[in-house]
């Protein structure tokens, strides 16, 4: 595989006598290249929202872990490590929503990713229990 600069604005990633496999790799450097720049340039934005039918959501920064209360009533408080480099805003302007953003996508998905699955519901009927944190957008951060 070869990376070469071609421009002041380009890059050319180039692979010869490739089978599929190999085609795909060079599709996935890539894909990570373009986040890369689009994450240093302008940082990538996951918002979050809270669903409940009867128990409200609580949802706090304590340090660097956001703890989740309440949820489904339980008296149990979940704990999730915000990872390097992101960050949590709580939303002023819309009720239960939380922003979390930051320039690697990798680690922002995966923060996002984590504090859905500790609201997982377990052992209910989970067309009728929908409670829980879910991602409502995902993106770059719109340029102001």
């Amino acid at each position: 595989m070869d990376l070469r600069k071609t421009g002041a604005k380009h890059i050319r990633v180039d692979l010869w006598f490739a089978n599929r496999k190999e085609l795909a790799c060079v599709r996935t450097v890539c894909s990570h290249i373009d986040n890369m720049i689009v994450g240093v340039t302008q940082g990538f934005l996951y918002k979050m929202r809270f669903v409940y039918s009867h128990f409200p959501i609580n949802v706090t920064l304590n340090g660097n872990t956001v703890e989740i209360r309440n949820f489904l009533g339980e008296k149990r408080v979940r704990k999730i490590e915000l990872l390097p480099g992101v960050k949590y805003v709580r939303s002023a302007d819309v009720k239960d929503q939380i922003e979390l953003s930051g320039n690697d996508i990798a680690l922002v998905s995966l923060t996002a990713a984590q504090i859905q699955q500790a609201t997982n519901v377990r052992n209910k009927d989970l067309r009728k229990f929908l409670d829980g944190i879910y991602v409502s957008e995902k993106g770059a951060i719109p340029p102001e």
